[in-house]
């Protein structure tokens, strides 16, 4: 095909309708409700959704979630001059140099927690905050950096010695705890994470009834660790599956309690 006409069908075809048929005008119609987002992609996605369920309004409801979960990985951001702590949420370990029972042996810290305490030190260094760091971070702060006014949040052992590794929600819960009998509140959180994780661990934060936001302007750690005791940490495909669908489980208890607060 000559060129100019093979360029002319293919953007013919890119405008194209993706459903079977022509576009139903009720989905067309959706995507120009008030209530949804401004980028083509939010619209584009209401419009289809509607489409394949046959119900504008439950599109216009459940596209900008799928369009939050999916598509948007930024937190919201704060400058560090705001904050009145930091929260540091680990990603992956490693499992235990000496060998033993994993379950009964503490993991390594392992390169991206080591990272990540980097990254704290570094925003330390602009403002000196108390720092509620999770154990794998906080090792690194200590040996490291001999940081001040750093609490570890530990994983639970119980009386046999077995390991439970707080969930970044148990972490959230252990930092809400300790910061009740301040006298000032619960205070805004500075929130330090893995690139792709620390979006949920602001929501996550939020949702344990403090302020949290990203610190403005630092860049957060975003190189996988093949060799992460977590599998679901290793790679990148994998663990973006892991973290919508801890987003998704998250919204879906948040609007049950709305809409069904007696249960």
């Amino acid at each position: 095909m000559e060129r100019r006409k093979f360029t002319a069908a293919l953007s013919a075809a890119a405008g194209a309708p993706v459903l079977f048929g022509a576009t139903p005008a009720y989905a067309r119609d959706a995507a120009h409700h008030p209530g949804v987002g401004g980028t083509r992609l939010e619209r584009d996605m209401v419009t289809a959704l509607a489409g394949e369920l046959e119900d504008g309004a439950t599109a216009r409801r459940v596209a900008p979630w799928s369009y939050d979960i999916g598509f948007d990985w930024s937190p919201p951001t704060a400058r560090v001059e705001t904050f009145d702590f930091l929260v540091g949420y680990a990603f992956g370990n490693r499992a235990p140099a000496g060998g033993g029972d994993p379950a009964k042996v503490l993991y390594e810290p392992g390169p991206v927690n080591e990272q990540l305490a980097d990254t704290i030190a570094r925003i330390r260094a602009r403002r000196t905050v108390p720092v509620f760091a999770q154990w794998e971070i906080a090792r690194f702060l200590e040996s490291k950096y001999r940081m001040s006014q750093v609490v570890s949040i530990e994983p639970e052992i119980a009386a046999d010695g077995t390991i439970t590794y707080l969930s970044t929600d148990g972490v959230a819960a252990q930092i809400e705890q300790a910061r009740k009998g301040n006298p000032g509140g619960l205070g805004r959180a500075g929130v330090v994470g893995f690139r792709d994780h620390v979006k949920r661990c602001v929501l996550t934060t939020r949702g344990r009834n403090m302020e949290a936001f990203a610190p403005e302007g630092f860049e957060m750690p975003g190189t996988y660790d093949p060799e992460s005791g977590q599998i679901w940490t290793r790679r990148r495909d994998l663990y973006l599956v892991h973290d919508m669908t801890a987003q998704w489980t998250m919204l879906k208890t948040r609007l049950g309690a709305e809409l069904y607060p007696n249960g």
